[in-house]
């Protein structure tokens, strides 16, 4: 393919109250709705030829409004789901600050937390590939997945290190856009792409450090 597009899935209630997700299952709320129809009409624009998504409820509902208006037929792909997050998931940010703080510094500061019982991001970066490397010759793809898969991936792919996100999280429904050629490696052409307007959830930055934070879902 000559042109990777990552899309984050719409809000869920979940996001809207900062709450974990990683492999738990919420579905879109009436916000993530609309964004999804919303974007969906702009990737149409993008003229894809394949369409890919993760199994979750969420990423699954936003990619049926893109198969609607592309006219593609919808893959489901486990290997695109969103970072397990061990004993997190489910929790908001101020219970998680309060139960777990060394770990909740850790990824404040833009720091991986393996100790929380779930996936490094080498391992998700390490799933997304195979899951990319699996599709067939394209000339767009679409992947619809999660923020910190999509990051993962993308890091991965830039050739970067996954220590430091650089690029920091994707707002529901805005994607990440990557191009190749046979020629070159994999190169941004933009990132929080979607409908005009303010981008949020912004990245969150540590007082002392200013990479930024890893992201939940």
């Amino acid at each position: 393919m000559t042109r990777l597009v990552l899309l984050r899935h719409g809000r869920t209630a979940w996001n809207a109250e900062r709450r974990f997700q990683g492999q738990a299952d919420p579905p879109l709320d009436d916000v993530g709705r609309v964004q999804a129809y919303e974007v969906a009409g702009l990737i149409a624009a993008l003229s894809p030829d394949l369409l890919v998504s993760s199994d979750a409820a969420r990423a699954m509902q936003t990619a049926v409004r893109v198969a609607t208006a592309t006219g593609l037929e919808l893959h489901a792909e486990p290997r695109l789901r969103e970072r397990s997050l061990g004993h997190w998931e489910g929790l908001t940010r101020d219970e998680v600050a309060l139960k777990y703080p060394d770990e909740y510094a850790d990824w404040v500061a833009g720091r991986d937390v393996s100790r929380r019982g779930g996936e490094t991001r080498e391992q998700v970066a390490e799933r997304a590939l195979a899951a990319l490397h699996a599709l067939p010759a394209v000339d767009t793809a679409v992947l619809v997945t999660h923020s910190a898969t999509a990051m993962a991936l993308c890091t991965a792919l830039l050739g970067l290190d996954q220590q430091r996100h650089v690029l920091g999280p994707l707002a529901n429904c805005h994607w990440t856009e990557l191009v190749t050629d046979a020629s070159a490696p994999w190169r941004l052409r933009g990132h929080n792409l979607g409908v005009p307007g303010v981008v949020v959830p912004l990245p969150i930055y540590a007082e002392a450090d200013e990479e930024a934070s890893d992201a939940d879902a």
